[in-house]
């Protein structure tokens, strides 16, 4: 059943006397928000008292949904015997248009006392957390009612046994998968470094070995690709939760995209407030990432902590505070973690946008002369860390059969076989499907690239269009520590539009990204690898 749908009460006696309106597929994207629309004219909205923004419940068919109410007056959008409902709405309500449905006044969320108690300043329980959790699964929160939860713990920092609450509440907010396997793996990485598309190696290569490894991730919502929005360049991703799990029964693994899953919903719905406002605390990090894995079916993580000028997390202190939350929480939670805190001084790969970081991936798994060393090794690296939590593998061997699977191309007769179950997509490494207008950016001087700005680097990416436009992206030529001569290539933006190509020159043009000096400028970093 999906999680945000549930059979409908009793019809409020406010609106029985009402005739029902018809409900109106209103071609709106509000970003997990249901949205429902009336027009000012409506008789229901005179007669209800409703207010713009107000909290709805929208009945139809036996199901009902929560929405915030839009009024309009503009008989294009709804007209007056009309109840209109934006995308994800009205894909909830599993009904055809001019469906007869109610609207009434939606009572306030239980929870709301605890929100309040939270912005106060209090520490919270477990019931205060579940119970907020259950209300924001269930849609019963505003985007207003949801950003002062966001802030109130991010400004009050969670101690770790409120994360652990909070973490433990999302799980239960939506489906848990088992695989009926004693050993389910995944890797992941806090994000933050353009082009480190480590899992889609990782994934074809402990899944070659054997491992159950069932990848489900997000799409880009701040950055120029997610590992979803780059294996669709390669295969569908967007797939029936039964038939991933047909292909990862049979195959030991995938790569597709975990909105389908309904996996801790309300994560899904914190992140879309979280991601504008650019709040990511600690706590709400380590609650995002375990939900999602622990629903997910996994018992053994990987997880990548990337350090650098740049990134996320710019300090050893930092990443050693941060794993050791981690650690607690997944250790209360049963799961099996390995902190891995890796150089995130620069973009990883060479490749920055779905097409040129799928090309990238396939380069390593065809041992391509061209293939970006720096992102083979750290999957291997990683790859190797999670073969060996199995028990038939020496500690320390990893490295050494993770590699044997890539050089011997197992790994790539994985990833075809992933890539054909999911719905292969035409794909050509030698010539990938880059936009057709593109303009390279040179060195101002003769130098040592001594710096790369990861947020700058994908912020151009992402003015070029990426990750919607598919093939517009950044292609580096230099990376950290390379000698550079006066006017040689540093990298070089493809884009499918004029538009886009020149908001991207703009960007370059106020900073380019990349820092120039002598040999012994480049920063060093103490990290495992």
């Amino acid at each position: 059943m999906n999680p945000h749908i549930s059979p409908a009460p009793e019809a409020p006696a406010a609106s029985a006397g009402a005739a029902p309106l018809k409900l109106r597929r209103v071609a709106i994207d509000t970003y997990r928000e249901n949205v429902a629309y009336l027009h000012r004219d409506c008789e229901v909205y005179r007669a209800e008292g409703f207010q713009a923004l107000s909290k709805v419940e929208v009945t139809a068919n036996g199901h009902r949904i929560l929405a915030t109410l839009n009024v309009t007056s503009d008989p294009r959008i709804v007209q007056c015997h009309e109840l209109g409902l934006s995308e994800d709405a009205f894909a909830q309500m599993g009904v055809p248009p001019g469906h007869p449905a109610s609207i009434a006044q939606a009572e306030p969320p239980a929870s709301i006392a605890a929100l309040h108690r939270k912005i106060d300043g209090e520490r919270l329980g477990r019931d205060d957390f579940h119970a907020i959790v259950r209300d924001i699964a269930q849609h019963r929160y505003s985007k207003i009612e949801l950003s002062a939860f966001v802030v109130a713990t991010n400004r009050g920092e969670l101690d770790r046994e409120e994360v652990y609450f909070l973490t433990e509440a999302m799980i239960a907010s939506g489906r848990r998968v088992d695989w009926h396997e004693r050993l389910v793996v995944d890797k992941h990485c806090i994000g933050g470094i353009p082009g480190n598309r480590t899992s889609m190696l990782v994934v074809p290569i402990v899944a070659a070995h054997g491992l159950v490894c069932p990848k489900t991730s997000s799409r880009a919502i701040t950055s120029p690709a997610g590992t979803a929005d780059t294996m669709e360049v390669l295969a569908n991703v967007e797939l029936p939760f039964d038939r991933l799990g047909d292909i990862v029964r049979e195959h030991r693994g995938c790569l597709a995209w975990g909105g389908t899953a309904h996996l801790s919903p309300a994560d899904d719905i914190l992140i879309s407030v979280e991601r504008p406002l650019s709040l990511d605390s600690p706590g709400q990090m380590v609650a995002s990432i375990l939900s999602k894995k622990i629903a997910a079916g996994s018992n053994h993580l990987v997880l990548d902590i990337p350090i650098g000028p740049t990134a996320k997390v710019r300090s050893m202190p930092d990443a050693q505070r941060l794993r050791r939350l981690f650690e607690y929480v997944a250790h209360r939670l049963g799961l099996s973690l390995d902190v891995v805190i890796t150089d995130g001084r620069q973009p990883i790969g060479h490749g920055i946008g779905p097409v040129l970081e799928a090309r990238d991936v396939m380069r390593v798994l065809e041992n391509h002369p061209l293939a970006p060393q720096d992102l083979r090794q750290k999957s291997l690296r990683l790859a190797g860390r999670l073969l060996e939590c199995d028990p038939d593998i020496r500690g320390g061997d990893g490295y050494a059969i993770a590699r044997d699977i890539l050089d011997s191309g197992r790994a790539l007769e994985k990833m075809r076989a992933l890539i054909g179950a999911q719905g292969a997509r035409p794909f050509d490494v030698e010539h990938p499907a880059l936009g057709a207008l593109s303009f390279e950016v040179t060195a101002p001087r003769a130098g040592v690239v001594t710096a790369i700005d990861n947020l700058q680097i994908a912020r151009i990416a992402q003015m070029a269009g990426a990750p919607k436009v598919q093939g517009a992206g950044v292609d580096l030529a230099r990376k950290l520590g390379e000698p550079v001569a006066e006017g040689q290539g540093l990298y070089r933006v493809y884009a499918a539009y004029q538009s886009d190509l020149e908001f991207a020159r703009q960007a370059c043009l106020r900073n380019s990204g990349y820092s120039l000096g002598e040999p012994g400028e480049v920063p060093h970093v103490f990290v495992e690898f």
